[in-house]
């Protein structure tokens, strides 16, 4: 009971480090796996209670690191071109 609260905290702060930190593309990859890391958290508590059917948080982890690969390829291209990771220069790209 305890850990189901602990992980709706840790959704709803990392919801509000996503909303506070726009300014640094970095800044808001870290938010978001963080928010994917309280849902995975979220998922294996819900999971653990019916029979201990593990498949789908596996499925779950492995898209999340894909997400999480996808969007350090994106800043690694943003930042080689641009030289920064910063939203106010990416009017550029249009």
């Amino acid at each position: 009971m305890y850990l189901m609260f602990f992980s709706i905290f840790m959704y709803f702060s990392g919801l509000l480090a996503f909303s506070l930190n726009r300014k640094h593309f970095l800044m808001m990859l870290l938010s978001l796996e963080f928010i994917v890391l309280s849902l995975y958290f979220n998922l294996f508590i819900y999971l653990s209670d019916f029979l201990n059917e593990y498949n789908f948080s596996m499925i779950f982890l492995t898209m999340s690191v894909c997400e999480g690969a996808l969007g350090l390829s994106i800043l690694v291209s943003l930042i080689r071109t641009h030289g920064n990771d910063y939203f106010n220069s990416f009017n550029l790209l249009w």
